[in-house]
């Protein structure tokens, strides 16, 4: 395998050329003070040293060494802590943590791309990190103020790790069959009981205590996912002062045995009548866990990105070095015993199918993470408009994030053939690695039935229209004569999908369970033929001005034009199977399978 490298040009592009962030930042006060072009470049930069440096060498050591469970304690792979002290002492964990309890309070279109590539480099690993940042996200929002003094801090310069404590062994995306269970106590603490799974980062030795965000239900609760409360619950208990106390009635079962992310602890831990302390109010956890669900949601989709991204470098390396065979056309390198893999059209055909879904996807997230930062740093009416997108678009991006993600990972081991399926080349690893991505933070099915039931048939198709109009708007602004054509027609035909699926919807309600898997993706072809248009268009006007870095954006305008050939009409396909109606699917009984 290749030394994985963060695409550091691309990112700049779709940052400040086609999203404009920087201007985004200077007009909010708020943000102003903490950020322009200058400090997001140099921390990209800082970023994409560590990845290459410190995080990507690690890659195969976690795969192979994984983690190992003895007497409750989890050991890390080798190499595994002395990098996370490193990525610590950088401030990473606390990138866009609250500057008011030590963290950067960077925005999220720029920790969209070190997000990116450090999951590129290694997603193992990077897993610890993350989860802190998402469990100190919720604590930030929710939790009391001498609660956000105690912990965040810690949290965000590494010391203390952070989880969440979602999945037991009978209720995973049905959260409302919980039965782990929390009793008051005299002091104001809680009582906490019960077993969890599949809590990555639960058990491990990278820091010095993990706080552990547990959803669980007072003995009085109501029934369902109206009666969850968050609590948080420290593996080792903390003073007042912020010193470590004695353990906590917290302890790790087992760890799983995996198909992939091995340098990644997934535990089960159990809680005996551990004190833990309520995050929010009562019987408003999942309210809690919501508000961190989009940055978690956004940030596992752009695993598969990254994952992806790692696949097209090391399967374009291979391509450039591998001799085999000859050019249709002739003999292309005559001097040698045979040409590069790059003169075969299934080959160049695989690298570009990689190159166009990792572009759109990167500009996708960005547009995704600035819409973001506008519902925390922009206006009131910005604020509103952006949370609609984000509503709307957050499922789109992770479930087609991963699912192109596990595409782009198997086409690039196909592209190295044998040498694909051995482990040295890493293209195995990234494979079995990215397939999770699909699976954790709610499955790519559910994100489908979220984003057509509850995104856009629940309001009506309101958000929708928030995202129809800004293309829309695009369309009839755009100079680019070359894609908006293309483009107004699948805006069209996803509108009518759309329109298409309500009305079927309100017939019958099997449509929405039938339909919203062909539905997301096909809306994201059209999501991401939006994006290749507007970064068409940058490219051209820059070629217009005689700049220094042609080959970049003709580069660009040659993979916009893939795209619109070759994988946009996917879109239309899957539109049209979307809305072929729910009779061919519900056409046997149970005992025909």
């Amino acid at each position: 395998m290749i030394d994985y490298q963060a695409p550091l040009r691309d990112m700049r592009f779709v940052l400040y050329e086609v999203f404009d962030v920087a201007a985004d930042w200077a007009r909010w006060e708020s943000l102003s003070e903490l950020v322009d072009r200058e400090t997001a470049d140099a921390i990209l930069e800082e970023g994409a040293k560590l990845v290459s440096k410190t995080l990507s060498p690690l890659y195969r050591t976690g795969d192979e060494q994984g983690c190992h469970w003895q007497d409750g304690k989890v050991t890390t792979p080798t190499g595994f802590k002395e990098a996370y002290q490193i990525y610590s002492e950088g401030g990473w964990t606390g990138l866009s943590g609250n500057p008011d309890f030590g963290g950067m309070g960077m925005p999220k279109a720029l920790g969209a791309q070190f997000d990116e590539m450090s999951c590129g480099a290694n997603l193992g690993f990077m897993l610890y990190p993350s989860l802190t940042s998402g469990a100190a996200l919720a604590i930030d929002a929710h939790a009391s103020e001498a609660i956000k003094s105690l912990y965040l801090p810690k949290m965000y310069s590494g010391e203390w790790a952070g989880t969440m404590c979602l999945t037991e062994p009978h209720a995973g995306t049905d959260l409302g069959i919980i039965r782990s269970k929390a009793v008051p106590a005299d002091d104001g603490s809680y009582r906490v009981t019960g077993t969890k799974i599949f809590i990555t980062g639960g058990e491990h030795d990278l820091s010095e205590n993990i706080v552990h965000l547990v959803l669980a239900k007072l003995p009085d609760a109501p029934a369902g996912p109206k009666g969850i409360s968050l609590f948080l619950v420290p593996k080792i208990q903390v003073n007042e002062d912020g010193s470590l106390s004695e353990a906590n009635a917290v302890s790790c079962g087992s760890i799983e045995h995996k198909m992939g992310i091995k340098g990644a602890s997934t535990c089960v831990m159990n809680f005996d009548g551990a004190t833990g302390y309520l995050v929010g109010e009562l019987n408003k956890g999942l309210n809690c866990m919501f508000t961190m669900m989009n940055y978690e949601r956004l940030f596992v989709g752009i695993q598969g990105l990254g994952s992806a991204e790692r696949s097209y470098q090391n399967a374009l390396a291979y391509a450039k070095d591998r001799l085999q065979g000859r050019a249709a056309t002739g003999a292309a390198q005559p001097e040698k015993e045979a040409d590069s893999l790059m003169v075969h059209g299934d080959i160049r055909r695989i690298l570009m199918n990689i190159k166009a879904l990792n572009e759109g996807g990167r500009a996708f997230s960005t547009y995704v993470g600035q819409q973001l930062d506008k519902t925390k740093f922009g206006e009131d009416d910005e604020r509103r408009k952006a949370a609609g997108l984000v509503a709307l678009l957050t499922p789109v991006a992770k479930a087609f994030f991963t699912d192109m993600g596990l595409e782009c990972c198997i086409a690039g081991q196909q592209v190295l053939g044998g040498h694909g399926y051995i482990a040295e080349w890493g293209q195995e690893q990234l494979v079995r690695d990215v397939r999770i991505t699909q699976i954790y933070e709610g499955t790519n099915g559910i994100q489908s039935l979220d984003l057509l039931g509850r995104k856009i048939a629940a309001n009506e198709g309101l958000f929708f229209r928030l995202f129809a109009d800004e293309v829309r708007a695009f369309i009839n602004n755009s100079e680019n004569s070359e894609f908006v054509p293309a483009l107004e027609n699948a805006l069209n035909q996803l509108e009518q999908a759309t329109e298409q699926l309500l009305k079927q919807t309100a017939d019958n309600p099997n449509t929405i369970n039938a339909a919203c898997v062909e539905y997301l993706h096909g809306f994201a072809y059209v999501a991401y033929g939006w994006m290749w248009a507007q970064m068409a268009e940058v490219a051209q006007a820059e070629l217009q001005t005689g700049t220094n870095d042609n080959d970049f954006y003709k580069a660009k305008i040659a993979t916009a034009r893939y795209f619109y050939k070759r994988l946009l009409p996917r879109g239309s396909a899957l539109l049209t199977a979307a809305t072929s109606g729910v009779e061919e699917l519900y056409g046997m009984s149970d005992e025909q399978f």
